[in-house]
């Protein structure tokens, strides 16, 4: 393992347009999960600080303006510094789950979440040991 990552808390990019809901999740995610996160708040912007941020993780929105959560996911997986960083889709929109793994996401957590049931989630894709 690269000796820059050793001993640091575990890096969340999370691409979501609306304010509200980019507070709770790094709320939840950085108070409860003892995450690291930067929100963008749009996809051209998420691709803009991937590769200076080096997410373990992007939780990623469907539905945003401009650029829709399929051709983020289509422009990471088509870029060599954020191919194989693994990428959930946080949305409303689960009847497309198959399309999600089929293009190249790790899985989907449905919107409306708990918050408890989000940060052990999270944990499950970062492979981050559970909280004692």
């Amino acid at each position: 393992m690269d000796e820059r990552y050793m001993g640091r808390r575990k890096r969340i990019l999370y691409i979501e347009d609306e304010a509200d809901l980019q507070w709770l999740v790094k709320h939840i995610l950085e108070s409860v999960g003892g995450f690291e996160v930067l929100v963008c708040g749009s996809g051209a912007e998420g691709l803009r600080c991937i590769e200076i941020f080096h997410p373990d993780l992007v939780l990623l929105d469907v539905m945003m303006p401009e650029m829709d959560g399929f051709s983020v996911l289509r422009a990471l997986r088509s870029t060599p510094a954020s191919a194989a960083v693994p990428v959930v889709f946080l949305t409303a929109r689960m009847q497309e789950g198959d399309e999600y793994l089929e293009l190249g996401a790790h899985g989907v957590i449905a919107k409306p979440f708990e918050p408890s049931g989000l940060v052990e989630q999270v944990r499950a894709y970062t492979r981050e040991p559970a909280a004692a």
